[in-house]
């Protein structure tokens, strides 16, 4: 049922009272007693200790059951226990354990157990206001520190927000232990301890009781610079983000006038109106807006809130990303439908691009694929002045796709264009193509090139003339029928 021979920690004191304080009922000398386990009945249907179940009264009081093994119930963080740190704690002293002595595993004394246990939700305040008052009633020294953490009472007391414990301590502490630092916490005091965990009634408290807001930690930060950057909260967190806004607030207003810490614009403090913030960065109410370049919609709002400092802004989505419906808490900012709000910092929010300006372009873009001219293939239609390169083309054309005897290639011309020819399509028809010349002969013979006859009646110059009519005469014809 206990675990006595677990590592030792090194013992204030006797090791012997420590292990066994019944054999020495008489001293007074503080000691860290052995770590156990919490004792648990055989047939517990629970992971924890009960002091309301009865297999765990008879082991609780129980002359048997040593200080190791109360200590290790006290260690159990849940409601059962800590509700009831008085009877435990009262079993302890029974046992001969002096009012300073200490736990082996955490080095903590009945006074630090005490202030956790006034925790909100956890332990119960009266019952830890009423046992820590006989604690110090009976000697115990308010000023030791656990010597894993660094913290005393006060400082235990502040971390779990009970400001209750805070008045107790205090009142029977030095004037300047109200400052005492703490090393786990940068040497922040606990009005360091306080703001940073965000309990706002232990700061109230302390500020009431002479604590310094102008005291720097080691980092050089008073108590207002540790409170949580309620910007940096998501807003599932409002309330969290409210109670800091009120601690910074308070802090602040709490700082002294010769102090030389700039005290920053907070919300209530900004005389700058939302329509002129709204102006310096080009927006208004009713624009288009971009959330950090993803969300889109329409800006609703722009001011302070109670949820945090600073300006926000109130945008209603056009898909439903959002997280409200336009409200926080129990403060309705703006209207729109639920999962269609949400509030970001104007830092966070841009305006969106005018989607006309893209418009204006789109007939030209448009307009290109109606032209006549890409819809049809102009790849065979040649120029109408006569260059000469287009009738070589053309002839080349010819001779690479058509492949005719020499005597049968006038065939292909109409009758129309035979009875134009005349005479010469007689002569013509006993012509051959001399396939055989070169490519520089075919360019500076181009136009003579189907038309030299064997004839020697008829003149060079002659033919070469009425072959040079036929073939404009042959082209145009071939441009209206591609047309």
């Amino acid at each position: 049922m206990t675990i006595e021979d677990l590592p030792d920690f090194p013992l204030e004191g006797n090791s012997l009272i420590g292990r066994y304080p019944f054999l020495f009922p008489g001293s007074d000398s503080p000691v860290i007693f052995s770590i156990s386990a919490a004792p648990m009945p055989s047939d517990c249907e629970f992971s924890f200790f009960d002091p309301n179940d009865t297999s765990c009264q008879e082991i609780l009081f129980d002359p048997k059951t040593s200080v190791s093994e109360l200590f290790a119930i006290l260690r159990q963080w849940v409601p059962q226990v800590q509700q009831n740190i008085d009877i435990i704690g009262n079993e302890i002293l029974k046992r001969g354990c002096h009012v300073n002595d200490r736990d082996g595993l955490t080095d903590m004394t009945l006074l630090h157990y005490t202030c956790k246990s006034g925790a909100h939700g956890i332990g119960d305040v009266d019952t830890a206001v009423k046992f820590a008052t006989q604690l110090i009633d009976l000697g115990a020294d308010v000023s030791l520190r656990s010597r894993w953490t660094n913290m005393n009472a006060l400082h235990y007391a502040a971390y779990f927000d009970v400001p209750e414990l805070v008045r107790v301590i205090l009142k029977t502490s030095k004037p300047k232990d109200v400052d005492a630092t703490c090393s786990d916490f940068n040497f922040g005091t606990a009005l360091h301890i306080a703001a940073y965990n965000l309990c706002a009634g232990t700061v109230k408290c302390l500020l009431e009781l002479g604590a310094n807001p102008a005291f720097r930690n080691d980092k050089g930060q008073v108590p207002a610079d540790v409170v949580p950057d309620p910007v940096d909260m998501p807003l599932e967190m409002a309330d969290a983000a409210a109670t800091a806004k009120e601690i910074k607030q308070m802090l602040l207003d709490a700082m002294p006038v010769s102090c030389d810490v700039p005290k920053p614009v907070l919300a209530n403090h900004d005389r700058v109106t939302s329509k002129a913030v709204l102006t310096s960065v080009g927006l208004k109410l009713g624009d288009r807006v971009v959330i950090a370049g993803q969300k889109v919609g329409t800006l609703r709002f722009c001011g302070t809130t109670e949820f945090a400092s600073g300006q926000w802004a109130g945008i209603e989505l056009d898909e439903p990303e959002g997280k409200n419906n336009g409200s926080v808490g129990k403060v309705q900012y703006f209207k729109c439908a639920p999962k269609y709000g949400i509030f970001a910092p104007l830092s966070k929010i841009s305006k969106a691009k005018d989607r006309r300006k893209n418009i204006v372009h789109t007939p030209s873009t448009k307009a290109i694929p109606l032209i006549r001219s890409q819809k049809i293939d102009v790849a065979h239609v040649t120029s109408k002045v006569n260059t000469g390169l287009m009738t070589l083309k053309k002839d080349s054309a010819s001779e690479s796709t058509l492949s005719l005897p020499p005597g049968e290639e006038l065939k292909t011309v109409t009758e129309k264009d035979a009875n134009l020819l005349g005479s010469i399509s007689s002569s013509s028809s006993t012509s051959s193509l001399e396939h055989k010349q070169s490519s520089q002969k075919l360019s500076a013979s181009s136009n003579s090139k189907k038309t030299m006859s064997k004839s020697p009646s008829v003149s060079s110059r002659a033919s070469a003339g009425i072959y040079g009519f036929f073939n404009q005469a042959f082209l145009v014809f071939f441009i209206l029928v591609c047309l």
